[in-house]
């Protein structure tokens, strides 16, 4: 199947590259034209002048951009070059809205839709492990699994178009409570003098250990926080989490705690760190003996 990319971000370039190893990907475009360059010039992919002369060349376009704007835009960027039986599977992080709307644009075409989006982090991409939770009917959910199988290592239906994005968004809020509790824990464990890296071994392997746990507690030892999951995404879908809460009258108190946290993690400057640079919030809570800032 000829699959074109969109979308080479920290997790898009890496997703692209899996598709390259499998003899998949034949075109690429990229908002910014240096990465898809850089891919082109990596993997002989074809560089498309614009997301419609993508369309024109794919029989399948993978997206991995970041926020819901950017999809519809790039939907409809595309849509002048899309003809009936072109799948698009979207792979953003977006709310269950925005892929219905996805999914009604071209359907006006003839095309299909999947939405599609992904948790495993830059690891899970770079090694096509991720967990991709897909929304969209079966039989184009059967047309698209060849290429999400070449970049995931779980690739489940869980139901119709939205439902792949409302899964994701239930993921995003236990990432949230997670890296709370991983980073509380290991400013209590730093606080008591304890040598943390004998500690993340140990409880790594113990009942309350998590991917964050074993993949982030180390950044947090270390005091350096390389941009995995940038807090900036993380806070974007987090307030799409906590609109698709507000339709059933509900606020979660997971969601409003680290929004407040990641507010203030954003005004400092650390916005493209990875989330687990958290840490820094609850450590200083220590330094200052648990007085308010």
């Amino acid at each position: 199947m000829k699959t074109g990319f969109i979308g080479l971000g920290a997790m898009g370039m890496h997703m692209a590259r899996s598709l390259s190893r499998a003899g998949l990907l034949t075109g690429c475009w990229n908002r910014s034209a240096e990465k898809a360059a850089a891919l082109a010039a990596e993997t002989g992919a074809r560089v498309a002048a614009d997301p419609a002369a993508l369309a024109r060349e794919s029989e399948l376009v993978v997206l991995c951009v970041s926020a819901d704007e950017d999809v519809l835009g790039v939907i409809d960027a595309m849509l002048p070059g899309v003809s009936a039986g072109l799948v698009v599977v979207d792979c953003s992080t977006v709310s269950a809205a925005t892929a219905r709307a996805a999914a009604a644009r071209l359907g006006t075409v003839g095309a299909e839709f999947l939405d599609c989006p992904v948790s495993g982090g830059v690891e899970g991409a770079r090694n096509a492990t991720l967990a991709i939770m897909c929304g969209g009917t079966q039989a184009t959910f059967e047309r698209a699994l060849p290429v999400l199988a070449k970049m995931g290592g779980t690739v489940t239906l869980i139901g119709p178009t939205g439902f792949g994005q409302a899964t994701k968004a239930t993921n995003q809020i236990m990432c949230a409570g997670i890296i709370q509790a991983v980073s509380e824990a290991m400013a209590f464990a730093k606080a008591e003098g304890l040598p943390l890296e004998k500690v993340i071994e140990t409880l790594g392997k113990g009942a309350g250990s998590s991917w964050y746990f074993v993949n982030r507690a180390p950044f947090m030892a270390r005091g350096s926080f390389p941009a995995g999951f940038r807090v900036r995404l993380h806070d974007k879908d987090l307030k799409i989490c906590r609109d698709m809460a507000a339709v059933h009258g509900v606020h979660l108190p997971v969601i409003e705690m680290t929004l407040v946290h990641y507010a203030r993690l954003m005004a400092a400057g650390h916005g493209d760190e990875d989330i687990s640079t958290i840490f820094r919030l609850k450590d200083a809570l220590f330094a200052r003996g648990g007085a308010p800032d």
